[in-house]
Formats: structure tokens, sequence, C-alpha cells
């Protein structure tokens, strides 16, 4: 985040900032800029824009001390929303329709569409058996099928090397507002990922999502990622107000804030495979750079209430949080799920302090590429520990909630 932070321009004003929401607001003046022509991944960006001019380089050395939103927070820059920036193309990234070109005829990739599958990665993340249970695809139609997507992606084994330059160099982290939060994430929460934040009510799961639906459309270089947000709430917490707040606080526009987020309510768990399912062909068309479900056991938890039900309630999980993987991988997207915990009772029993445990057992354990636990410090302070990831090491950090969402917490 330091090479982000330095960046950013000390010099931008509010004047600027209000002379991009009047180009914004009449098309016909913005400065054309021309995109790079995309290899594999052509989307039609629809994301609302404001024109950002190039930062500068921090004039001193200390300009990096601070993540790029905090500085802005401080008056010390100038925060405008830019989605209109192409991404770097992902090779693996095939729209369904190059299979076309392999003799794969029009109907048939209707009908994998309408399963959800958009793209060539898609249908080798799908086994064959999923694909022969579509209607209309006999098992030599789907080998077929999967034999033109191998062709088209780059499914088998790759050196160390290619892996860094190929699947790492696209990967971004968005900044969470806190410069010690994106410290101790090592630079922010990742694309690529699964992201689980867990704790007791009121200890800042949906301040997090809230804040990172914001910061998500903002530019890199200003910690966000370009890109639109797609928000699944099982709770009935999401709150346009708070949005609006966010979005004021760091200068941008609310309402095109809110028009680059996509909102849905799950009312149960079926509900959310079929959700999950969907929002695949948005994200085909336009740049996504966040998913949030908040929470992922919600509507598990009212859906599965016995014992009984626990060996099909954890199937039904592996299932979506399975499809969440996938959609994090194929349109490279930071997936952020917030979870709730139950007491221990072992723990209970013997009259340990053991704090409370995130439910959803090994199934979710094993799918969370970061499992975070929170809980509340004094007043709208909270407390951050990384309780499980494959990169960063375990640790803690203090912040506090704010109307900008998330800050570091003042001594």
């Amino acid at each position: 985040m330091a090479a982000v932070a330095a960046q950013v321009s000390p010099t931008a004003t509010q004047d600027d900032f209000a002379a991009a929401v009047a180009s914004m607001a009449s098309p016909s003046k913005q400065t054309s800029v021309e995109k790079p022509k995309a290899k594999g991944r052509p989307r039609k960006d629809k994301t609302q824009t404001q024109s950002l001019p190039s930062p500068p380089a921090a004039s001193s050395p200390s300009a990096s001390a601070a993540s790029p939103i905090e500085a802005h927070a401080s008056g010390d820059v100038h925060m405008d929303m830019a989605s209109d920036v192409e991404d770097d193309a992902d090779d693996d990234f095939q729209e369904i329709e190059k299979l076309q070109d392999a003799g794969i005829n029009a109907a048939d990739l209707r009908k994998l569409k309408e399963a959800g599958l958009n793209t060539a990665m898609a249908v080798i993340y799908t086994t064959k058996r999923d694909l022969c249970s579509i209607k209309g695809l006999s098992e030599q139609k789907v080998e077929k099928i999967q034999e033109a997507a191998r062709k088209l992606t780059s499914a088998g084994f790759i050196t160390g090397s290619e892996f860094v330059r190929t699947k790492c160099k696209k990967r971004f982290r968005l900044s969470t507002g806190s410069s010690k939060v994106d410290q101790l994430l090592g630079g922010g929460v990742e694309s690529c990922s699964i992201t689980e934040f867990f704790g007791e009510f009121r200890c800042g799961k949906t301040q997090l999502c809230h804040s990172l639906s914001v910061i998500a459309q903002m530019p890199q270089s200003y910690g966000g990622a370009n890109g639109k947000v797609c928000y699944i709430d099982t709770e009935n917490t999401f709150r346009p107000d708070r949005i609006t707040q966010i979005a004021q606080a760091f200068g941008v526009d609310p309402q095109q804030v809110l028009d680059n987020i996509i909102y849905a309510r799950c009312y149960n768990s079926e509900h959310l495979v079929q959700l999950l399912l969907c929002v695949a062909a948005k994200m085909a068309e336009e740049k996504y750079a966040l998913l949030v479900v908040d929470s992922i056991m919600g509507p598990f938890r009212v859906d599965f209430t016995g014992r009984g039900d626990l060996a099909e309630r954890q199937q039904l999980l592996s299932r979506v949080m399975s499809r969440l993987q996938k959609l994090s991988e194929e349109y490279n997207l930071a997936v952020v799920i917030t979870n709730q915990v139950m007491a221990d009772p072992a723990a209970a029993m013997s009259f340990a302090a053991n704090p409370p445990k995130p439910i959803g057992g090994h199934v979710l354990a094993h799918y969370s590429t970061t499992r975070i636990a929170l809980r509340k410090g004094r007043g709208e302070q909270r407390i951050m520990k990384i309780i499980d990831s494959p990169n960063l090491p375990e640790g803690d950090c203090v912040f506090e909630i704010c109307n900008k969402g998330i800050q570091d917490a003042k001594d």
C-alpha cells in the first residue's frame, strides 16, 4: 500500500472535484481516453464514471506513511470516482461464444449460459456430471464442449514463474480505509480469494462491507479497483444511507456509488444458490471488483435447524462456497463474507475464557482463504485478528468506526 500511497497527489482541491463532476454530468465535454485493446475479456463497461487526473508522485517521503484513503480523509488529496478504466485482460477469460469456433452450436451455448456458465473457464470448473444434467446436453455433446474449452484456456500445468506472471500479477488488494488494517492484511482485501470476517453482533462486520463497497469503485491509485459491487444481503442489514455517508466523506457522488452496486435480498439457502448462478451473467458483461455476502450462514442457520439436517446443510454450504471460490478466480473478484459465531460448550463447561467460535464447521473453514476475527473494544473501537491465512502471519490491530467507514484508532 506504501507504493500506492506514493502516487497520491497532495495538491488536488475540491474545485478539481467539482470540475470532474461537471464533466461527468456533460459527457460531450469529457476528454476521451483510448483504452488498450483487450485480448480475451471484452466487457461493456457501463460503470458510472468521473474524470480523474493521473496523480503525480508524492513530493515528500512522508507521503507514503498513510494509506491513500486516510490521506484523502485528512484533506491531503482529491478523490474522484473513475471506473472507466479497462482492466488487464485475462487470457483465461474467454466468453462462451468462443466455443462456437470449435463447432459448438448456438443452441447448446445458450443452454450453458442459462445454467450460469458464461466463460470457457466456467466449463472447466464444472464437472462432467453437472454438465450432463443440463437439459438438452448429451454426454457426447458435453465431451465435445469440454475439449473445446480446454483448448481455449490454460487449465493444465504451468511453472511457478508463469503462475506469478499470469495469475498473481492480475490480483489486486482493496484498501479498507485504515492503514493499520491494510498492513495487517498485507495491503488490503485480496482478489481471487475469499475473506471471511466473523464475530458477535456490533463488532463491525457490516460496517466493513459498506466501506469496501465504496472503496472498491475508486481508482487503483486510491486503494480501489475501478469496479462495480455485488451485495447479497441475508439479514436485511444493507443501508443505502450509510453508503451515502461514506461516499460523501470521500468526496464522491453518492448516487453514482449506489448506481454501481447491484443488491439482492436473500431469503433462504436455495435462493442464495440461484443468486450466485445469476450474477455470473452480469460479471461477464461488466467489470466487478467486489462480491459481498452478509452473512453467509444466516439462511443456512434458519433452513437447517436439527442435527439430522447437518449433512444436508454442509453439502449445500459446500456448493455455495465452491461457487464463490470459482467466481473469485474466474472474474478476479475480492469475495468478502461475514459469519456469525456461537459459544463453545466445551469451554463453558471447563470455565475457560475461549472466544466464541465461527459457525459453518470445517467446510467453511477450508473454503475461506483468510479468516479474520472481530470483537468490540472501547467505544467505537474494534479489534481485528487474523486467525488463518495461507500467506499472512497471525496478528491483530485496532481500528474504529467513523463517518467514512473505518479508520485507525485514535490513541
